[in-house]
């Protein structure tokens, strides 16, 4: 099969695959107060946390455009699989199908399926990776598209911030709640429902309990551990992601481990300090 795997930028890949010719990352742009950044391989994390910091405005983002999503669909494909951010989260999923539906205006033959990971980051990654395995291995499209919705179903996806100011000035949280919250150190173990939405599952004081409560929650959940790909993403932190990885995998044995460091809008919404994990 003849195949490619389309991915926006809130995923992250390691260098080895964003090189692969089968890999195609699209960027968001995003937005802090006049300046516009673009989430690709000229994204500098450490100058767009300064920037977002000295900020009193709430960074942005926009979604691909469809003509942008159906200029990744071109070329002698047999298939391809697209996995964007959750639908619940962004627009990124329907512009993804916007730019199907002009791309099949062409009557190309080349298959498109679009994922939406009703997750973020290496929630997307997981997606990816999976695809991948799956095309390598000789199934078909619709193997592939059956198989990777039902993963996307069992797939849990969790994270734990140092700070609460991106989800104060997304409106998430009241300002009380996020003073509250940074007078007494208090962290929120966050995780992603069925649908993509966000939701809170705990509350510790201080950073290192409310990692070590994700970490029991991911133990907890998990189902199968031994079959499973566990996946963390760090903002500017990997000696925490570490810390998080030692936590999980003293609880549970898992077929691989990846860590990776945050991409563009991940950065922007876990800001300096957060981890995220899915598995």
């Amino acid at each position: 099969m003849n195949y490619k795997i389309v991915m926006d930028s809130c995923g992250e890949l390691p260098v080895e695959l964003k090189n692969q010719p089968e890999f195609e990352l699209i960027p968001l742009t995003l937005m802090v107060d006049d300046l516009q950044i673009v989430d690709d391989e000229t994204f500098d994390q450490k100058d767009f946390i300064k920037k977002v910091s000295a900020s009193p405005n709430c960074p942005k983002s926009a979604c691909p455009s469809p003509e942008r999503y159906m200029q990744a669909y071109q070329g002698e494909y047999d298939c391809i699989f697209v996995v964007t951010l959750s639908e619940q989260l962004s627009g990124s999923y329907n512009s993804a199908v916007l730019g199907r539906k002009l791309f099949e205006e062409e009557k190309k033959t080349t298959k498109v399926y679009i994922f939406n990971s009703c997750s973020a980051s290496v929630g997307e990654t997981q997606i990816a990776y999976r695809v991948r395995e799956l095309a390598e291995s000789g199934a078909t499209f619709e193997e592939i598209v059956e198989k990777v919705e039902a993963f996307i179903k069992a797939m849990n996806t969790y994270f734990v911030l140092e700070t609460l100011d991106t989800l104060k000035k997304n409106g998430r949280l009241t300002n009380l709640q996020a003073i509250i919250a940074n007078v007494l150190s208090i962290k929120p173990v966050m995780g992603a429902t069925p649908d993509g939405n966000i939701c809170k599952l705990d509350q510790m004081r201080g950073i290192n309990k409310a990692l070590a409560r994700m970490a029991d929650i991911v133990a907890k959940d998990v189902r199968e551990p031994e079959e499973k790909r566990l996946m963390i993403s760090h903002c500017n932190c990997p000696e925490r992601a570490e810390l998080v990885k030692s936590m999980i995998l003293s609880k549970i044995k898992v077929k691989e481990t990846v860590i990776l460091d945050t991409a563009g809008v991940s950065t922007m919404y876990a800001n300096d300090g957060g981890v995220i994990v899915t598995i």
